[in-house]
């Protein structure tokens, strides 16, 4: 049972315009970015993560990152975030005028050097060095630890690792710590532990957490991080997304499934549903492909079906199913 003790309001992260469009085959055209940046504002959004300014070698998708980052329209109680994988990265988060940033840790040394080609202490110092740069800018400082449930290369993990690192980085200086289940093998008893484990010494009111919906357990382990405490879940528009450096990782948490749950049981969000759904469906038509957000599917086949009834009530005939 999640505890009445705690805040019912839920902070929604929205991840999709960098961790769901880097995943995509084909580059989305900046005007369409900028675009869902304004269809999700004007859904509720509140905390955007707008690209990532890392080289386009390596994520051709956001080559446009410091014109989205910069011409994205701005609104006031709305914060506006980039990650950023060193010195460089900041330098551009700060030209475009960002006042939040997000730096990335793996878990495991494996994942780790498939990602950046640095082990896990080579990767902190550089963060760390980061960390203390963007402080002094005043900026607010987002910290992810990936593979903290699993590892494509390393399997389960133990959770000591991901423990040390999140010491590390509220150390260095993060205000934030987001914990990803990068390739969604978590369960909700390893959540719901893993919470338990770092309750004691870190306040959860710092802690996010990030999951991946690969094997269809994001939404229960939502559950459990909701009863252990935590108010602050990522999430990607029509369930987008993915790492490209962990095979597996494919479909963030839906976030109009993560909405639709959590209006349900009566916490607040702050996101309009209905336009949610429409900005998924606008992102759906930009990729050319069906979602997997479950919610979006549902709206989808009840559109169909009412297009369906006012066919034959104006004497159409019926198309043929599949």
């Amino acid at each position: 049972m999640v505890d009445e003790s705690v805040s019912d309001r839920v902070t929604v992260y929205e991840v999709g315009l960098r961790d769901g469009l880097q995943n995509e085959a084909a580059f989305v055209p900046t005007k369409h970015k900028m675009k869902l940046v304004e269809m999700l504002v004007d859904a509720g959004l509140r905390r955007l993560e707008l690209t990532s300014f890392v080289s386009p070698r390596w994520i051709p998708q956001l080559a446009d990152h410091a014109t989205v980052a910069s011409e994205a329209e701005r609104r006031p109680g709305v914060r506006y975030s980039a990650l950023v994988p060193n010195h460089r990265g900041l330098q551009g988060a700060l030209s475009a005028g960002l006042e939040e940033i997000a730096v990335f840790l793996s878990a495991t040394e494996a994942h780790s050097k498939k990602n950046i080609n640095k082990t896990v202490e080579e990767a902190l110092k550089v963060l760390t060095e980061v960390i203390v740069t963007a402080k002094g800018e005043g900026l607010f400082v987002r910290g992810y630890v990936s593979t903290v449930f699993g590892c494509p290369y390393e399997g389960t993990v133990d959770p000591a690792q991901p423990h040390r690192l999140v010491h590390a980085l509220l150390d260095a200086g993060v205000d934030e710590i987001s914990l990803g289940d990068t390739i969604g093998v978590a369960n909700p008893r390893q959540v719901r532990d893993f919470m338990n484990r770092i309750k004691g010494d870190v306040p959860l009111d710092r802690i996010a957490l990030h999951l991946h919906d690969t094997r269809g357990t994001a939404l229960a382990n939502v559950l459990a991080g909701l009863d252990a405490g935590v108010r602050t879940f990522d999430s990607a528009f029509g369930g987008l997304g993915g790492c490209p450096y962990a095979p597996g990782a494919s479909g963030n948490l839906a976030t109009e499934d993560l909405v639709y749950m959590l209006e349900g049981m009566g916490f607040e969000t702050g996101i309009d549903l209905d336009r949610l759904v429409a900005t998924s469906q606008y992102v759906s038509d930009l990729v050319s492909r069906t979602l997997p957000s479950k919610v979006l599917q549902s709206e989808l086949g009840r559109r169909r079906k009412e297009e369906e009834r006012a066919k034959r009530a104006n004497g159409q005939p019926r198309s043929s199913g599949a």
